[in-house]
């Protein structure tokens, strides 16, 4: 097997882990310190939901500050990596039939840059997004990921950017770990992944109570399939940060190499 750029999927979880150094952004630190250094990014991140795909294809993507309630020093982050229009560019032509538009008006979401900025902080390298298609069901976002592996290839770091379980609704800010359904529904998930048993995660809705409980809206769960999808025969999965906190909510992260 060609030697290729590993791939990331990685819980973002609470956005002030983009300004604290705690147990989750030190561990994104050591990981973009243990694989190559890519030529370019590209993220799908939770926070970007369309109408149809989009690709950012603008040379300076904005820092968008897409959450509320937090302190005045997380909304004065600037991440102010260039762009990457020739790679939007080419994800459109060499995906045509999944007809994906280039936009200039979105940017960098929190979904990315919390997570980027703690592992390139110097913003050296240009990143795109892609956008999750919210009429398209699962199998639609894990064809489409098989489809972006070819980034690989090309020294891309491809980043899926979510949160495995992400009940917002039944979050407890003081808990410290995980309800019991929501560890349950991770170790299942966890166990379909080690196990390279794709298909029930695609079919998740159908995986029990708990798994639904977990994943009661899709968004923060795409990002993984399309991470999935890109995992080549012989390559191994080693996970990170996984732990579950305020009860429903897991920042397990997992790299492919």
């Amino acid at each position: 097997m060609n030697k290729i750029m590993p791939a990331l999927f990685v819980g973002h979880g609470n956005p002030m882990n983009a300004i604290e150094k705690n147990e989750f952004s030190l561990t994104w630190e050591k990981i973009a310190k243990s694989i190559p250094t890519p030529e370019s990014i590209v993220c799908i991140s939770a926070h970007w939901e369309t109408d149809g795909t989009q690709v950012t294809a603008m040379p300076k993507p904005r820092t968008i500050h897409d959450f509320g309630g937090f302190p005045k020093e997380l909304y004065e982050v600037e991440y102010p990596a260039r762009g990457n229009p020739e790679l939007a560019k080419e994800i459109i032509h060499s995906l045509l039939e999944y007809n994906i538009v280039a936009d200039t008006s979105w940017g960098l979401d929190h979904g990315c840059w919390s997570v980027i900025r703690c592992m390139y902080p110097e913003a050296d390298i240009p990143i795109i997004q892609l956008s999750l298609n919210y009429n398209e069901d699962a199998l639609y976002h894990y064809h489409l990921g098989k489809e972006l592996g070819f980034l690989r290839e090309k020294n891309i770091l491809v980043i899926g950017s979510g949160n495995i379980v992400h009940n917002l609704g039944l979050v407890d800010w003081n808990h410290q770990s995980g309800y019991e359904w929501a560890q349950n529904a991770h170790n299942t998930i966890n166990n379909l992944i080690l196990d390279n048993n794709f298909d029930p995660l695609i079919d998740y809705k159908n995986l029990g109570k708990e798994v639904r409980s977990a994943i009661p809206t899709p968004e923060h769960y795409l990002p993984l399939l399309y991470i999935l999808a890109m995992k080549q025969e012989g390559e191994k999965i080693t996970f990170f940060n996984d732990k579950l906190v305020m009860g429903s909510l897991s920042m397990t992260s997992f790299v492919i190499t």
